[in-house]
């Protein structure tokens, strides 16, 4: 399994949130390319990197710490938040992006979604289906939908789509266990490459999401809180 540990940037800053809300923001590093670095030096080749102040402003924002991080490190970069454009995707894979992650562009523009799928093909646009409740969240997390989660998933699957990350936000940063159950659905019911994103918190979390079949797992705030440590996610690199 891959492990992929994230970086989330709110005004160029390495942060982390809480269930997804802006007011909880804890600020880890004022430079997220030296956090990128620790991670390479650990073995890691992999990196989850979310511009939070793009997902509010509906316009890709930090793609200077993205280029940064791509260019002086050979992390292979999966960008996501505010990719809402044409625009915004020539943007972010021409400053580094290996994949893109698109969410609420999937909700609300899936016309713009599936040219982008077809355009760049299903190994570099990966489907972000993150939930509350099992229901599809969009807008950096503010709004909410009625469509079930595991029915997105299926639906963009029948249209090509490979990879998807899935994030069940009432477990994002709050350490306190992933979301089994429902990545257990979503196994049974496709064969999507599943990225297990929200609520890691331990090195058997992560052990138990390989055994499930998760294709990847995302790890954030255990690892900046020191709940697991770069040498224990080498040894799974």
């Amino acid at each position: 399994m891959r492990i992929i540990p994230a970086i989330d940037i709110i005004d160029g800053k390495c942060v982390r949130l809480s269930k997804g809300d802006y007011a909880t923001r804890k600020i880890y590093s004022e430079n997220p390319l030296e956090i990128a670095k620790a991670f390479e030096s650990h073995g890691i080749r992999y990196l989850h990197l979310v511009d939070l102040d793009g997902a509010r402003s509906n316009h890709i924002v930090n793609h200077k710490v993205l280029y940064e991080i791509s260019s002086k490190t050979s992390l292979q970069v999966d960008f996501g938040g505010g990719l809402k454009s044409g625009e915004d995707l020539k943007i972010a894979f021409e400053n580094g992006a290996s994949q893109v992650t698109g969410g609420s562009i999937a909700v609300k523009n899936p016309t713009l979604f599936l040219e982008w799928l077809s355009g760049y093909g299903p190994s570099k646009i990966i489907l972000g289906a993150d939930c509350n409740n099992r229901k599809i969240a969009t807008q950096g997390w503010q709004e909410s939908t009625e469509l079930d989660v595991i029915d997105f998933i299926i639906d963009y699957e029948s249209k090509g789509i490979e990879y998807v990350i899935c994030t069940d936000i009432s477990k994002d940063g709050m350490l306190q266990g992933t979301s089994n159950e429902l990545y257990t659905g979503i196994l049974a019911k496709t064969q999507v490459k599943l990225i297990a994103s929200g609520g890691i918190t331990t090195i058997q979390d992560v052990e138990k999401l390989i055994e499930m079949g998760c294709e990847a797992a995302i790890i954030g705030k255990a690892i900046y809180e020191n709940k697991i440590t770069l040498k224990e996610l080498a040894k799974l690199c």
